[in-house]
C-alpha cells in the first residue's frame, strides 16, 4: 500500500517531468501564474460588471419621488384629454430615454387598442424581458465572480502544499532550504487571501444591487398600475 509520504514523492516525480526542459519548478510556476491571471481577471470583470450594473439601475429610475410623481401627473393630465399624441410626446424627451417607466408608458399607449387584460399583462412582460432580464444577466455575472475568485484561491492554497509537502517528501535525507517552502506556503495563503478579498466587496455589490433592482420592481408595478388605471379610464370615456 502507497502512504501519503509516497504519494506526495511521486507527484514531485510527476510535476518535474512534466515540463523537463524548462526546470522542476516550471510546471509548478506555470499553474501559479495562471491561477494568479484567473483571480485578477475576476477582480476586474466582477468590479467592471458590479459597477456596469449599478450604473444601468441608477439610470432605469427617476432620481427621486417627487420626479416619478411628476412624470406620472402628466401623463395623466394628457390621457384624461385623449392626448395620446401628447402623452407620447412627453416621454418622447432624451431625459427619460434611458428610464423604465417612460418606456412601458410609451409602449402601453402605443399598444392602446388591445384589450386591457391583455395589455396589463403585454407591459409586464415587456418589463421582465427588455429590462429586468438584462439586469439580472448583469448580476448573474458579479455573483459569478463572488463564486469563482475564492474557488481560484483554495485550488492555489492546494496545490501550493502539495508543492511544500513534495519538496519535503522528495528531500527528506538532505533536509530542504526553509526559504523554498515558504515561498509555496506564501503563495497558498496569499491566494487565498486575495479570493476572499475580491469576494467580499464584490457580495456588497451585488446585495446592494439586489435591493436597487427589488426598489425598480416595486416603484414600476406602482408606476404601471397608476398609468394603465388612467389609460383604461382613457378609453372608457372616449368609447361613451
Amino acid at each position: 500500500m502507497i502512504n501519503f509520504a509516497d504519494f506526495l514523492h511521486w507527484t514531485s516525480i510527476i510535476a518535474q517531468d512534466a515540463a523537463p526542459a524548462a526546470g522542476p519548478s516550471a510546471f509548478m510556476k506555470t499553474i501559479e501564474n495562471s491561477i494568479w491571471i484567473g483571480i485578477g481577471f475576476c477582480a476586474v470583470g466582477g468590479l467592471f460588471t458590479g459597477i456596469l450594473l449599478l450604473s444601468r439601475i441608477r439610470k432605469k429610475r427617476f432620481p427621486g419621488a417627487a420626479a416619478e410623481q411628476n412624470f406620472l401627473t402628466e401623463i395623466g393630465e394628457c390621457l384624461d384629454k385623449a392626448d395620446y399624441d401628447g402623452a407620447l410626446a412627453v416621454c418622447d424627451n432624451p431625459g427619460l430615454w434611458d428610464k423604465a417607466l417612460p418606456q412601458l408608458t410609451q409602449f402601453a399607449v402605443q399598444a392602446r387598442d388591445e384589450p386591457m387584460k391583455k395589455l396589463r399583462q403585454a407591459v409586464v412582460d415587456r418589463f421582465e424581458r427588455d429590462i429586468l432580464s438584462g439586469l439580472e444577466r448583469l448580476n448573474a455575472w458579479v455573483g459569478t465572480a463572488i463564486k469563482t475568485a475564492p474557488q481560484l484561491g483554495l485550488l492555489g492554497t492546494v496545490l501550493g502544499m502539495i508543492n511544500a509537502f513534495a519538496k519535503i517528501a522528495g528531500a527528506a535525507a538532505t533536509g530542504v532550504d526553509p526559504k523554498e517552502l515558504s515561498a509555496d506556503i506564501s503563495f497558498a495563503l496569499w491566494t487565498t487571501a486575495a479570493g476572499m478579498a475580491i469576494s467580499i466587496p464584490l457580495i456588497v455589490i451585488q446585495g446592494t444591487a439586489a435591493n436597487s433592482i427589488r426598489k425598480l420592481t416595486e416603484n414600476i408595478d406602482e408606476g404601471t398600475g397608476i398609468l394603465l388605471d388612467d389609460l383604461a379610464a382613457a378609453k372608457t370615456r372616449g368609447s361613451a
